[in-house]
């Protein structure tokens, strides 16, 4: 009789999945980590442009919205871990195979510095896709009004708010990994991503590699958007002014890595290394 697709990985089996993979990613070629990065970062803006569509104009409860915001959004995760690709923030966990000594630090690092700008590229590829596309007129331009909303509340975001957001962001993103290293099977890994992935973007949570798409496409809007757009926007109200990339690089992207490398690097992956594969567990 042939092995069902049922979800068989136990914890301890999972942390040598984990292991595993995370030494394979460490010592992957240069050109095709980078590569694969450009496209994870692509797969994660394609899921960010399906979470702006959804929650536009929707007359529906908060809560509701955000939900279904999260639904959709898990798209980009799902993408990269079933189509394959190189995601910084799912990389967090190869510190479980460099915490057990099959991965060095060189490597580790090596693979977060390569993974982390094609993950930027990847993102602002779709953002320029976006641009060309002007997708952001639809609904006679309310979807760009919740892309630059969406924006600037990201901008203005604390320094210790922000890194405090990126950490619950990447324990979920990351648990939604670890969870998948237990499945067999495409459709359990799908079942794996949506809950996690769904809590954090409902939760509003900060995920940096999202980010890379949310306010680049929002800064260049300012610039390179339709003049329709460009009357719309001014006569909206809305105060973009923190739109920038100096509130992006300094106020989001920054504190929001640092955080997502405590949520998945130390709150996670580090933890299930010192239950499941630390050589001496006798605390």
């Amino acid at each position: 009789m042939g092995t069902d697709n049922m979800d068989t990985l136990l914890p301890p089996e999972m942390a040598l999945k984990a292991e595993q993979i995370g030494a394979a990613k460490a010592s992957m070629s240069a050109v095709k980590t980078f590569v694969l990065a450009v496209l994870a970062g692509s797969f994660i803006a394609l899921g960010a442009v399906f979470f702006t569509v959804v929650t536009t104009g929707v007359n529906i409860p908060f809560g509701i919205a955000r939900l279904l915001g999260g639904v959709v959004f898990s798209l980009g995760l799902v993408l990269v871990l079933i189509a394959g690709a190189e995601l910084f923030t799912g990389n967090n966990l190869i510190v479980m195979a460099w915490a057990n000594k099959k991965v060095s630090t060189k490597l580790l690092l090596r693979n977060w510095a390569l993974v982390f700008p094609g993950n930027f590229i990847g993102a602002l590829l779709i953002v320029v896709l976006i641009l060309l596309a002007q997708q952001y007129n639809m609904n006679d331009g309310e979807l760009g009004l919740n892309i630059m909303k969406l924006a600037a509340a990201k901008c203005r975001l604390g320094f210790v708010q922000a890194v405090a957001s990126g950490v619950i962001c990447n324990i979920l993103v990351c648990l939604a990994v670890w969870l998948c290293f237990s499945a067999t099977s495409s459709s359990a890994r799908i079942m794996c991503i949506i809950l996690p992935v769904s809590a954090f973007v409902a939760a509003g949570f900060e995920h940096s590699i999202a980010n890379m798409y949310f306010v680049p496409v929002a800064i260049l809007l300012q610039q390179y958007g339709s003049q329709q757009f460009l009357v719309l926007l001014h006569e909206s109200g809305i105060d973009y002014s923190a739109v920038t990339w100096h509130n992006f690089i300094l106020h989001n992207l920054l504190p929001v890595t640092i955080g997502n490398i405590i949520g998945g690097a130390g709150l996670v992956g580090l933890v299930y290394w010192f239950v499941y594969l630390k050589k001496d567990n006798s605390l």
